[in-house]
């Protein structure tokens, strides 16, 4: 393997790190640089790995001497794919690393909801005793509608079963259709039809999709209005796949009993009349945010990085 140069912009587990240094990369990390800088950057760089925070655009790939981009997490939605494409540059990302990670988030956001927990907190940490105010559900015999049944889908279904809940899910790809028969999931798909029959059905709606032109404000006002009243909605996927203005409408006609949001369509969101409604659990994108997801997206990126230079 040629003398090979990787630049880290965006904080990744040191493991990963050390590996590409024992294989005879040289690694800097520059964090917190401006786009502009990023750009000069990577003309003196082979690879670049990213995570959420660094927007790789067409503009700064044109003059770069990248020969692969590597993002530890899922989405790429902050990687220009096309432009990547274009200038032959191959794509990396860590599809599988965060899927426990999130499942854990989704059931224990599902878990807050359905029993008030931070209703409850906050109201203690107020000096009020909400007892006969906080009357709960069970998760048991509920039905769960997954909408993205990929790796994430599939985590969120095997807890959700372990709750004896009722799971069905959609999706538009035949093998994740397949892996649900497999799993004892009722599989949807992938149609319009199928997507409003999960709405339809559903208690609790959980999103697993990535954010596309396709799935840009794909729960709105209309798919609201075919949700059972008093349907709850969990968002860990993407911040842009749900209209946020249609959710508060719906959470404030009661139409939603309640929602929890790990994800905006702008990140931070600042203020914001959504998470400030007593019946929303927000969360500053922390589905990936633990030691184990952070440490197994950084040693696969390297793993990967390694394979493509031999």
């Amino acid at each position: 393997m040629k003398y090979k140069r990787i630049l880290i912009t965006d904080p990744v587990h040191d493991d990963g790190i050390k590996k590409l240094k024992a294989a005879g990369f040289t690694v800097e990390e520059r964090y917190g640089e401006s786009p502009s800088v990023i750009k000069e950057l990577i003309r003196d760089y082979d690879v670049l790995i990213v995570r959420s925070a660094t927007k790789v655009t067409r503009e700064m790939l044109a003059e770069s001497s990248l020969q692969v981009i590597c993002r530890a997490g899922v989405g790429l939605d902050n990687i220009d794919l096309e432009a990547a494409k274009e200038y032959n540059i191959t794509v990396f990302n860590t599809p599988n690393a965060p899927s426990v990670s999130v499942a854990e988030l989704v059931i224990g956001l599902i878990i807050a909801l359905f029993r008030h927990i931070s209703i409850g907190d906050k109201g203690l940490k107020e000096g009020k005793w909400l007892k006969k105010e906080l009357k709960g559900l069970e998760l048991k015999g509920k039905t769960l509608g997954i909408v993205g049944f990929g790796n994430i889908g599939v985590e969120v279904a095997k807890r959700a079963k372990s709750f004896e809940m009722t799971v069905i899910a959609y999706d538009v790809l035949d093998s994740a259709l397949e892996n649900a028969k497999q799993m004892n999931v009722e599989p949807f798909g992938p149609s319009k039809d199928a997507l409003e029959a999960i709405l339809r059905n559903a208690d609790v709606i959980t999103l697993h999709v990535p954010l596309l032109s396709s799935t840009y404000h794909m729960i709105g006002e209309r798919e609201f209005s075919l949700m059972k009243d008093g349907v709850y909605l969990i968002n860990a996927s993407r911040g842009g796949v749900v209209d946020e203005k249609a959710l508060l409408e719906a959470i404030r006609s009661e139409k939603v009993a309640g929602a929890a949001l790990d994800v905006f369509e702008k990140e931070p969101p600042g203020k914001s009349e959504l998470i400030n409604e007593l019946n929303i659990i927000a969360t500053p994108h922390i589905g990936s945010t633990t030691k184990e997801t952070q440490r197994n997206a950084s040693v696969i990126l390297a793993k990967k990085i390694i394979e493509f230079f031999n």
